[in-house]
This record gives C-alpha cells, structure tokens and sequence, in this order.
C-alpha cells in the first residue's frame, strides 16, 4: 500500500489487538453460520429474480397495472438504502442482533406480501422486504468476513458469489414453476420455513469474533439525509428516460433533491460523533479507487444483463427458452470467475485479479460490437461469459482491497460500501442504458407511424414501449406488424442495444483504469 494510504489507514485504525476469529468458533458453528448465512442471502437474492414470470399472473389477480414496475422498484430502492445503514449498525452493534432483525423483517413482509389482496398491499409489502433483504445481503459478507481469517475472506467471499449465480439460474424458472403448480403467493410462503431455517442457524451458532466500537451512538440525521439522496438519486434513474422524461419536471425535481440532500449529508458526516460514512475514508485509494472500480464494473455487466436478452430475443429473433439458455453462461462465469479468484487471490494479491478481471470485462465488452442479426445463440453465451469471468474477479478482489484498506473496526462500512456501489453502478447504468434504447425505438415508432400504420398499431406500439421494451416483443403486438415492419424493429433494436453495448466497454475501459491505480498489497493479510 502507498504511503498516502498507509498514512490514512493508521490514522483510521484504533489500537486492537487482532484474534484470529478460527480460534473463537469451533469448525461445526462456522459450517452451520456460513450455512445460514448463505440460506438467508439465498432468499433475498432470489426474491430479485422470480417475480419476473410471477408478476403477470399478480397483475391479473389483483390488478393495478399502473403500480407494475414499483413491485420491483420499491424492493430495489428500500434494499439499496437500507445497505449502508445496515453496514454501518454492524461496526457499532451485535451481528446476531442485527441479523435477527433482518431476516424477520425480511419474514414479516414475506408473510404481508403473500396475502395482499392489491397492488398497493404488495408494493408496500415489497419496500418492507426490501429493507430485511439489505440487512440480509450486508450481514451475510460481513458475517462471513467476520468469522474467517483475513487470508481465507477471498474464499468466503467467492462463495456468496456462487450463492448468488445460483439464484440467478434457479430464480426465473423456479417463479415459473410455482406460479405454473400452485399460486404465486408460495413466491413469499416459501421464504417463511426456508428463512425461519436461517434464523435458528444465526440464532443459536453465530458469535461476535470483532470487538465493537464503544459509546456508540447513532447518526440519525446522517442516516436520513444519505437515504434521501439514495432515494432520489436512484428513483430518478428507475422512471427517468421510462415513466418520465429526462427533462421533465418530475426528473429535475428528483435530480435537485438528491444534490440538496447529498450537500446536507456532507455537512452532516463533518460534524457527526459516528457518521453513518465517515468521509475520511475517501482519502484512503484502497476504499476509493476499489469502490470506483467496482461501480464502473457494475455499470457495464449490469446494462449487458439487462440488455443482452433484449438483442437475443428481439434482433435474433429466439425464443425465451433460447434466451434463458444464451444468459446462463453470463451468471455462471461470474460464479466461476468470483470462486477461482477466491481461491488464487491470496497467492496471486488483489490487484493482480482485478485487472485480470477488467481485461477479460474489457475483452467480452468489446466483442459485443461485432453482433449483429446473424450473430449465433453459442457466439452471444461464450462473449457473455467473457465478460461475467471478468466480474466476478473484480467483485471479489475490490471487495477485499476496500475490506482490507480500513481498520478491521470498520469492516461493515468498508463491506457494505462495495456493495452500494455494485447497487448504484448497475442501477444507474442500466437507467442510463435504457434511456438509449427507448429514444432509438421512439424514433423508429414515430417512422412506422409516418409509414401509414394503423392508429391501433401505433397505439399498441407506444403503450408497450411506454411499460417497457421488453413488451414490443409479446405476440400480440408482433402479429399486428408486417414483415417489413417487424425487421425495421428488429433493426432498430439491434441498433439501440448497440449504444448499450459501446457504454458497456467504455465503463469497463475506466473500470480497467481504477484497476491499475489500485494500492498494491505485499502480504495475504
């Protein structure tokens, strides 16, 4: 480490005197805490993923179309703010304690969402599980940082990586499945034996291994002025180019809040006795520059996830059966990519991963440029996993440079802040990425338009783009085109992901640029 940040991290670092956590849990505790940990985290992964087949079913039971997109919205908004709170409570308060909450929390609201009987029931239900699926996703690399030995985190890290390609692949299909057998309401009642298996796990085995900070007090007005900027910043990025236009009022006034409340929050950390996000942190280039690169990363995998199936099944033409295949080798090699890391980054050191992790995010980002609509379903999996081998190095490497730049008190504001950037990076890139591909639609709509298409096409066209573009492709409104018209939108889709594709690879150019200003570490602990 360089002597700017080695100079910053002494000034961080208390004197303590390190334990190493193996000597205070026995080897069946740690089996049963990573197994709960794991399980928990599981869940709350997984209840990101399934409500995609679920939520037409949903929509036809309860109604309230216009709430559709805030059932995933207000889940990604409460769990994105609740992170670094979450992270922050755990450098100053018990794991067990916080981790009990969280999954009951995240219990509770399962049980609210599995018996609404509206829209509005379960969006409200789905904020709440939002924040208990925060706290889960926080709690479960801090725990698991916090019950192994620095030189072994990478490996510990590398399996909630797995924990998550797992959730990815099994998410959709098994949200098919139940809606399909038995209600969609068993989306939620499942989390309910499966969660109370993890709470009995946390409950009985974990046990504090890291001394926390005495005479704790909490930063509420730090903590309410940081969540008011999440809120905004990434509201602003949900609906914007989508629901409202970039220029419209709603969009600036979302944009000024979050500048006002984010200079609040600045003012607020200076004076604070334990700010939620101490700003001295900022000055150490491990925790800034690892956060940096994770959040470009995340930006570029993030829009290409999302974006990808939108080429494969629009521009291609497959089917959604073709297309869930073509994904899967993105989630699994970032599995692998994150596992092999875990395993090598002790003897290979993290800057050495994160730029062979950037290199290969550069490499599949840029071979996305040479699709085209005769590009091959093989030729699209093996870029894409390219390119998620590529993330799941950086992900686990800059998490543990960001984990080892702060003092070991500290661990649950360094944890919890690379996965708020992961959050903010992909949220903001996949905002920033849509708004590309609906202008490039709008136009092509308005040129079908002038092409003397009927007014129910036309309206049809507009109202799906309007709930997302993913709906330009439903039968119903394909078979209203005709040939000549579906291929101008195959086109246009095509050239729209395009734009995805080039934003891709240039945030993983400046994600490779913060990988090479990374500190060097000369030693695995």
């Amino acid at each position: 480490m360089d002597k700017n940040s080695a100079s910053s991290k002494e000034m961080l670092t208390p004197d303590e005197t390190f334990v190493s956590p193996e000597m205070l849990i026995d080897r069946k505790s740690r089996f049963y805490i990573i197994g709960a940990a794991l399980l928990a985290l599981f869940l709350s992964a997984l209840d990101t993923l399934v409500m995609g087949a679920a939520i037409p079913t949903i929509v036809a039971d309860l109604g309230g179309l216009h709430l559709y997109s805030w059932v995933f919205t207000a889940y990604l908004l409460t769990r994105a703010i609740s992170l670094p709170i979450f992270g922050k409570l755990c450098d100053l308060f018990s794991n067990k304690n916080l981790y009990i909450i969280s999954i009951v929390i995240f219990l509770l609201s399962s049980i609210c969402a599995g018996i609404a009987n509206s829209m509005t029931q379960l969006t409200l239900s789905r904020a709440l599980q939002g924040v208990g699926a925060g706290g889960n996703f926080a709690l479960a690399y801090i725990v698991l940082a916090d019950i192994s030995a620095p030189e072994k985190r990478g490996k510990m890290m590398a399996l909630i990586s797995f924990v998550w390609g797992l959730s990815s692949v099994l998410g959709p299909p098994l949200g098919g499945f139940i809606v399909h057998y038995v209600s969609w309401r068993w989306i939620f009642f499942i989390n309910i034996p499966l969660g109370g298996l993890a709470l009995f796990g946390i409950l009985i085995y974990l046990k504090e291994t890291r001394e926390k900070k005495r005479k704790a007090s909490i930063d509420y007005l730090g903590a309410l002025t940081l969540s008011t900027t999440i809120f905004a910043l990434l509201t602003a990025f949900l609906v914007g180019g989508r629901t409202y236009s970039w220029t419209s009022p709603q969009i600036i006034l979302l944009l000024l809040i979050t500048m006002i409340s984010a200079i609040a929050f600045y003012h607020v950390e200076k004076r604070a006795k334990e700010p939620i996000l101490p700003l001295d942190f900022f000055r150490v280039k491990g925790f800034s520059i690892g956060n940096g690169a994770a959040f470009f990363a995340s930006f570029g995998i993030f829009s290409l996830s999302a974006f990808s199936p939108l080429f494969i099944q629009g521009a291609l033409g497959k089917t959604p059966a073709q297309l869930g295949l073509a994904m899967i080798p993105l989630s699994l090699g970032w599995s692998v990519g994150a596992w092999a890391c875990g395993q090598m980054v002790h003897l290979v050191k993290e800057k050495p991963s994160a730029l062979l992790g950037s290199y290969l995010l550069v490499a599949g980002s840029g071979m996305t440029l040479f699709f085209s609509t005769s590009t091959t379903l093989v030729s699209c999996s093996i870029v894409l996993a390219i390119a998620g081998l590529g993330m799941g190095f950086v992900s686990i490497s800059t998490l543990l440079l960001v984990q080892n730049s702060l003092s070991n008190s500290d661990l649950g504001v360094a944890t919890a802040s690379h996965q708020f950037s992961r959050t903010l990076g992909g949220t903001i890139g996949i905002g920033v990425s849509g708004s590309f591909v609906i202008a490039k639609l709008s136009k092509t709509i308005d040129t079908l338009t002038n092409s003397g298409v009927s007014e129910k096409i036309q309206m049809s066209l507009s109202t799906g783009l309007h709930q997302g573009v993913e709906n330009l492709l439903r039968p119903e409104i394909q078979g209203m085109l005709s040939t000549q018209a579906q291929k101008l939108l195959q086109n246009a889709i095509a050239q729209g992901v395009s734009m995805v594709f080039w934003l891709s690879l240039i945030t993983a150019i400046v994600c490779s640029i913060f990988s090479h200003k990374l500190p060097k570490r000369n030693d695995g602990s």
